[in-house]
């Protein structure tokens, strides 16, 4: 029943797609490389673990990266928007506040990315731009674009909104520079890609304690191993089955992804322990009880992909700095 809408909303979104490259409205008025970091799917698939790797291993090679988002359900006073450690999660959204205070990084939310793009630059000497999200927000130039699959759910059965679970269709894909799977399975009904999938892995860190400075790993854990365990994130089960690979047996509480919580939601009829992730954590500092542990994980990618990543990135900078030394006309 719901096929007639799906196509119609295949169509319009490669409709849209084409227009925009037709015409030329993606214009190149910002001056350092952009870097795509999307998917197609609804829901989470493991894109804010690898905004957080991007940033370090940029680093690491002497890139002095930004961050833009839309900050899905912020409500700032007025945008752009810079989030800093301290910005409330309700103000700058869960996942650029998790990416600030996670790694200091400049951040700048905006719907409009271009105008994020802008207000950031002018405030900080970035030579790279990761957009977090914004696969499709084509009136944002890219240079480079990754799009994320969850390879536990892969693609649905790969039909577009609302009938399935694609913003849009899976030939999008075979344009993107790098498809990156989060787990080890690989996906059916992926198209031709343009190199072979990246398979990334999430490993889980040290807990720490949200009230305090408490730090604990998994394997020295003294509490009960039965806990509370809560996720707001776009496939908690994945978050339960770490827990359980940890040794921990948990009590589910899977939340909406970008949820918000009240101190009732998060108080239990026992005193056992509660674990969450640390998308929640930063919003959960004041609602959630004493014996609160938060889990980070960590996006492991194969280093080879990451000496290729930075080679093409270096190729996209020395073609700009040529074009706006006027050796090349674009």
């Amino acid at each position: 029943m719901l096929r007639p809408l799906s196509s119609l909303f295949t169509a319009l979104v490669n409709r849209r797609r084409q227009k925009l490259r037709r015409y030329r409205v993606i214009s190149r008025d910002i001056p350092v490389p952009v870097v795509i970091v999307g998917n197609i799917s609804v829901g989470g698939t493991g894109k804010t673990p690898l905004v957080i790797a991007l940033i370090e291993h940029l680093r690491e090679a002497g890139y002095t990266p930004g961050v833009i988002s839309r900050g899905y359900g912020a409500r700032a006073d007025a945008y752009p928007f810079a989030v800093r450690a301290d910005t409330p999660a309700e103000q700058g959204g869960d996942e650029p506040c998790l990416i600030v205070r996670r790694t200091g990084v400049p951040l700048y939310i905006d719907p409009d990315r271009v105008s994020a793009a802008k207000a950031l630059l002018a405030a900080h000497p970035c030579d790279v731009l990761i957009s977090d999200d914004g696969l499709q927000h084509y009136a944002l130039p890219r240079d480079i674009e990754l799009a994320v699959i969850d390879g536990a759910r892969g693609l649905g059965n790969g039909r577009c909104l609302p009938e399935g679970p694609l913003r849009e269709p899976p030939e999008r894909l075979a344009c993107v520079d790098w498809v990156v799977i989060n787990g080890a399975a690989s996906p059916e009904g992926l198209p031709d890609l343009k190199r072979t999938p990246v398979l990334m892995q999430l490993e889980p860190g040290v807990l720490w304690k949200l009230q305090g400075d408490a730090r604990v790993a998994a394997g020295e854990w003294q509490g009960s191993r039965q806990v509370h365990a809560v996720a707001g994130i776009g496939h908690p089960a994945r978050f339960f089955d770490t827990l359980r690979a940890l040794g921990f047996d948990p009590v589910e509480h899977p939340f909406p992804d970008h949820a918000g919580y009240t101190p009732e939601q998060l108080t239990f009829d026992d005193p056992l322990p509660v674990i969450m992730t640390e998308k929640d954590a930063v919003k959960c500092q004041d609602s959630a009880p004493e014996d609160t542990w938060v889990l980070p994980v960590e996006a492991r990618l194969d280093p080879a992909f990451i000496d290729t990543f930075l080679n093409q990135l270096a190729e996209c900078s020395a073609q700009m700095m040529d074009n706006h030394n006027g050796s090349k006309v674009t």
